[in-house]
């Protein structure tokens, strides 16, 4: 009797001994794998500032078409308010996944960077997308940012028709980087360029909604009753701008320039309560950034001029890790129509 006891703890024994064997490895193994772009079914996690308004949802359709079409796995999700709390929670969800790689347009990336070291800490390849954050492998960025701001400034005052008068500038959150950047360039164009152009107040935060660029702009217009441009930089911002503009007649008075996408652009591009829209197709950012993705999980880097399928050649900037999709596209009354996002 106490031989077969000693003999079932020896097997017993035996069999944890292998079991912590090959649970150590498969962990090691799943790190290593990451490292290698070896690992079976490339997982790719794609975090916007926020989901449902139409930029990111044209970004998103973008992002899971290459997915489809490149065989990999794409989970695109986001808070639903332009949140950096809410955005770091999901970011925490997808680390817990487990993803190979992690696109994050921040909302503040100060707030996001720790987390991001948690992802990259785990093996996780981390890029950014839309908007920089801070150590990432590679950031995917739809223009390059003085390009674009300077380019805002000049088709603002091209729609203003004078070199001299009050303007104001909108923005989409004080926090996110690449507003600031272009808001920065736009700024620096200005003063350069066309110093009889007086900035009247601080850039306004409208919260990427509409109805608050609405109704920030009906306030500037009556604290400002000499205004004569509008500069409004993330997607809802010339839109709550042109809104206000349109419901008080003042099409001829008030130019507005800003980044928005065509289709929602229409209506105030047709009787002129926004004069030009100004961005760049978000469906192929999406899948820029997942083909970018792609690449990571398999160890390799994009190259300058590199041909990407369903986007074109990019360019990639002497640091080796910043990617540029293109130059930005003008949508004005005349082309908006022939664009379907």
């Amino acid at each position: 009797m106490k031989k077969v006891v000693l003999s079932l703890v020896s097997v017993l024994f035996l069999v944890g001994i292998l079991a912590g064997c090959v649970s150590g490895e498969s962990s090691s193994d799943k790190k290593d794998s990451k490292e290698s772009g070896s690992d079976d079914g490339i997982s790719i996690a794609v975090v916007p500032k926020l989901v449902g308004i139409p930029y990111f949802n044209a970004s998103e359709t973008g992002a899971i078409n290459a997915g489809e079409e490149l065989g990999v796995d794409v989970e695109y999700t986001g808070p639903t308010q332009g949140d950096a709390a809410a955005q770091v929670k999901v970011i925490e969800d997808l680390i817990s996944k487990n993803v190979d790689v992690l696109a994050v347009a921040p909302n503040d990336p100060a707030s996001v960077e720790p987390v991001l070291k948690k992802a990259k800490d785990q093996g996780i390849h981390i890029m950014d997308w839309d908007t920089p954050a801070n150590n990432v492998d590679v950031s995917v960025k739809q223009v390059d940012d003085e390009e674009f701001g300077r380019h805002l400034a000049k088709k603002l005052v091209e729609a203003m028709g004078t070199e001299e008068g009050e303007i104001a500038i909108l923005t989409g959150g004080l926090s996110a980087a690449n507003l600031n950047a272009w808001i920065d360039a736009a700024t620096a164009e200005l003063e350069e360029n066309y110093p009889g152009i007086k900035i009247v107040t601080e850039k306004v935060p409208t919260d990427e909604k509409q109805q608050v660029a609405y109704q920030k702009t009906l306030d500037l217009i009556k604290s400002y009753p000499n205004l004569k441009g509008i500069l409004a930089v993330s997607t809802p911002a010339p839109l709550g701008a042109a809104q206000a503009v349109q419901e008080e007649g003042l099409q001829d008075e008030i130019s507005v320039v800003g980044s928005a996408l065509p289709t929602d652009s229409a209506p105030f591009l047709e009787d002129g309560s926004l004069d030009t829209a100004v961005l760049w197709d978000p469906g192929k950012l999406g899948h820029l950034t997942v083909a970018i993705g792609k690449m990571l999980a398999e160890g390799e880097f994009p190259e300058d001029g590199q041909e990407i399928e369903g986007v074109g050649p990019i360019t990639v900037l002497e640091d080796g890790k910043t990617v540029i999709m293109g130059p930005p596209q003008d949508f004005t009354a005349e082309n908006a129509g022939d664009f379907d996002f």
